[in-house]
């Protein structure tokens, strides 16, 4: 079982510099959002690893404020471009 994790947390390393690359040449604030929102939820899925590895549940409420800190934080930046234009 300890490989599957080793193999998803080395996936979720390569999702994370790939989505830190893009956040820091992204040519347009909408890239940068848009990475920034992937990489909260690359976060996301590292925790829920974490968590199912070592089958503990006392991550779970992190979990849920991030995933609602990243909804609502999309919303939010998508209104006040959708306001620029």
């Amino acid at each position: 079982m300890s490989v599957v994790f080793t193999v998803v947390a080395c996936m979720l390393g390569a999702a994370a510099a790939i989505t830190t690359v893009r956040l820091l040449r992204g040519p347009s604030t909408l890239d940068r959002v848009v990475a920034v929102d992937m990489l909260l939820a690359v976060v996301i899925c590292a925790l829920a690893t974490t968590a199912a590895a070592t089958r503990d549940s006392s991550s779970v409420p992190v979990l849920v404020v991030l995933t609602l800190l990243g909804f609502v934080g999309s919303v939010s930046i998508a209104r006040l471009l959708a306001g620029r234009r």
